[in-house]
């Protein structure tokens, strides 16, 4: 027998042949693009400004853009395989249903990578705004402490994270407004971090220079960007919720889309102004080039505004540690329900909050590291997991919508089904020729990994990983 959550309509929460607990449809668009902007957090510019900097010769604006018409292509991709098949398995479930159970599982088994670093990330970057802060608190009090939070709040449910993430992501955009201005005031005052500019004047604010200049080389513009991948990757994350989320053919992919695109013209506008304003080497501004934004804080607003939004800082890692742990939950749910990972523990949902419970615990677990690793390492990490997931989407909406369903008679289809995803693959296929060779080892590695396991689930590839139908997700 059915049984509903008490506290919603949605639909039913328990499966109608087994009467086991499942995910409830309860999001709408705007809870959804939230909790997307809440994942991608748009403060984090601050974070990675210094390393990509560096990487891009000074061209930070470019490699957002090129991060973003990279992402747009493949959100159009996921909008796709959405319709087709709504599970919160996302690209794992895409590649299993359209080009084969194995290849499915791999990148399933490689998104693992950067779905369950993200919400570490976010950890990481609490630990460092606060040990800034405070330092001479041990700083596993942070971790521990942040981690628990995050594991409370996600075990609530998810539409109490769409409505904590809501609040969190209006004063983000509040306060990057508030800092923009900062910065422009202090340009048309004739000043940048080095302090003044000779014969600097309002006028002189509007330079092409932070988008191309003599210094360009489109091989730094485009290692900035994979680094920049990064900070997209919230996007594609709402995938997941697509067991979650009311009228989900028609709601996640417009909710994918403007999420993208609204994160990418937000950092756009702002590091404009703040290559203006830090024109040279990182490295002559800042001591620490990979975590900048305590000391880009001081140097545009000065001590106080720098430990406010610092304070404020910590809540908005936390709100994006929040929405990414709620995603890898959900990711790993699906792959367990699915057999590929053990069923009884990964499969698992609470008949309580209707929540993978199970996995929320184990991501708590995995966020523990941070008291381990550097920034720039999980973050040239989680690129690699972001990436393949990319590339494989684009390459499923070929596959199954192109030479399956045989949807490339008309022009129009042609358009949609094989020439956009495959620009969507050719432009992450050039962020892959940039991926850092960190990166590129420890994510082979992670994958010699998966392989191994899977040889082993699979009696050494003679069948394929196990999987379950389309009806048995779709309600």
């Amino acid at each position: 027998m059915s049984t509903q959550h008490p506290s919603s309509t949605a639909a039913a929460a328990t499966h109608p042949a087994h009467g086991i607990a499942r995910l409830q449809k309860t999001l709408v668009m705007w809870q959804v693009i939230m909790i997307g902007l809440a994942y991608i957090q748009p403060m984090t510019l601050l974070d990675t400004f210094g390393m990509v900097s560096r990487d891009s010769i000074q061209h930070v604006p470019t490699a957002y853009m090129f991060a973003l018409a990279a992402v747009l292509l493949t959100s159009i991709s996921y909008g796709h395989m959405i319709r087709k098949y709504p599970s919160s398995g996302s690209a794992y479930t895409y590649v299993q249903k359209s080009i084969h159970p194995n290849a499915g599982f791999m990148v399933g088994w490689s998104s693992l990578l950067d779905y369950l670093l993200s919400p570490m990330v976010n950890i990481l970057l609490a630990r460092i705004y606060l040990t800034d802060m405070f330092p001479e608190v041990n700083h596993w009090v942070w971790i521990i402490g942040l981690t628990m939070l995050m594991v409370a709040i996600n075990l609530r449910g998810i539409r109490f994270v769409a409505n904590f993430n809501s609040l969190i992501v209006f004063l983000q955009i509040l306060i990057i407004g508030i800092f923009t201005f900062l910065i422009y005031e202090k340009l048309a005052a004739g000043q940048n971090a080095l302090g003044s500019i000779d014969g600097q004047t309002a006028d002189g604010l509007w330079s092409f220079s932070p988008f191309w200049s003599e210094k360009t080389e489109v091989g730094a513009l485009i290692t900035g960007a994979t680094i920049l991948c990064f900070s997209f990757t919230g996007f594609d994350s709402l995938s997941s919720l697509a067991e979650e989320t009311k009228d989900t053919k028609k709601t996640l992919p417009r909710a994918m889309f403007l999420t993208a695109l609204i994160s990418g013209l937000l950092f756009i506008f702002c590091t404009y102004f703040l290559q203006l304003f830090f024109p040279g080497d990182p490295s002559q501004y800042f001591k620490l080039v990979d975590e900048t934004q305590p000391e880009i804080l001081l140097l545009v607003g000065g001590a106080l505004f720098q430990s406010v939004v610092l304070s404020f800082a910590i809540v908005t890692v936390l709100a994006s540690g929040i929405a990414a742990h709620a995603g890898v939950s959900r990711l790993m749910y699906v792959m367990g329900r699915d057999g590929v990972l053990p069923k009884r523990f990964f499969g698992h949902i609470s008949p309580k909050g209707y929540t993978p419970s199970y996995n929320i615990w184990l991501a708590g677990v995995v966020c523990l590291s941070a008291g381990f690793l550097s920034l720039e390492f999980v973050v040239a990490l989680i690129s690699f997991g972001a990436l393949t997931a990319f590339s494989f989407v684009n390459l499923s909406v070929i596959s199954s919508y192109g030479f399956r369903d045989g949807r490339l008679k008309r022009p129009k289809d042609v358009w949609q089904f094989f020439v956009l995803p495959l620009l969507g693959f050719a432009s992450i296929g050039a962020l892959w020729l940039e991926v850092e060779e960190t990166s590129l080892k420890a994510g082979i590695s992670w994958a010699a990994v998966g392989l191994i396991y899977l040889g082993w689930l699979t009696k050494g590839f003679r069948r394929a990983a196990p999987q379950l139908h389309e009806e048995d997700f779709e309600r």
